[in-house]
């Protein structure tokens, strides 16, 4: 293990030991503090928000849909997150789910919810594409890296949804059942996403 490896591995771990009893710890707040004097930033990225400005569309497709007066500005995504290595530059962009379920004391219904259908749009041809691009990953990278969160990390339905949609590529999405344990979330990275990075 490199000295980078080992600055990082002790960050976390003085982390964990100094915020072991602290009520909840968001994402962005856990990887900023680890990432101090490591080659890894976390970052707001807005390097996609204007993407489908760029999406030629053929002059009969541009033809039959409306063309607004004032020209569009702003069409894209904004990850939530995206974690950098700054000596490679490579790239993951991170997406932070949290959703109601259906749990012990609730019904049914209460897992209705679609946010972790919404964040299947990472899994589309055309994004794959650009966040690969961008991120400078290979082509059996997914570039992306799903943080669930809430009672959807316990729902029998909506686990089995994601285990199914994630299929092989298992080390991509995370469930953080209790946010006040960051050491398994930390790990996870360490083990799963960080090589990736290299």
């Amino acid at each position: 293990m490199g000295s980078d490896a080992n600055r990082l591995r002790k960050k976390w771990q003085d982390y964990s030991g100094k915020n072991a009893g602290a009520a909840e710890h968001d994402f962005f707040g856990v990887f900023n503090i680890i990432f101090e004097e490591t080659k890894f930033e976390i970052r707001r990225p807005k390097e996609f928000k204007k993407i489908y400005l760029n999406i030629k569309l053929s002059e009969e497709e541009q033809s039959e849909i409306y063309t607004p007066d004032k020209p569009i500005t702003q069409h894209g995504i904004l990850p939530d997150y995206a974690i950098e290595n700054k000596k490679t530059k490579k790239t993951i962009y991170i997406e932070v789910k949290r959703q109601d379920g259906w749990v012990e004391g609730k019904e049914r219904k209460d897992g209705r919810g679609n946010a972790h259908e919404r964040s299947c749009k990472y899994f589309t041809p055309g994004l794959l594409k650009i966040l690969r691009k961008e991120g400078k990953l290979g082509e059996d990278v997914l570039p992306f890296w799903t943080i669930f969160q809430g009672d959807i990390t316990r729902d029998p339905c909506h686990v089995r949804e994601i285990t199914c949609w994630f299929d092989d590529f298992k080390a991509h999405f995370y469930f953080w059942r209790d946010s006040e344990k960051h050491t398994p979330l930390i790990e996870h990275f360490e083990e799963h996403i960080k090589p990736l990075l290299e």
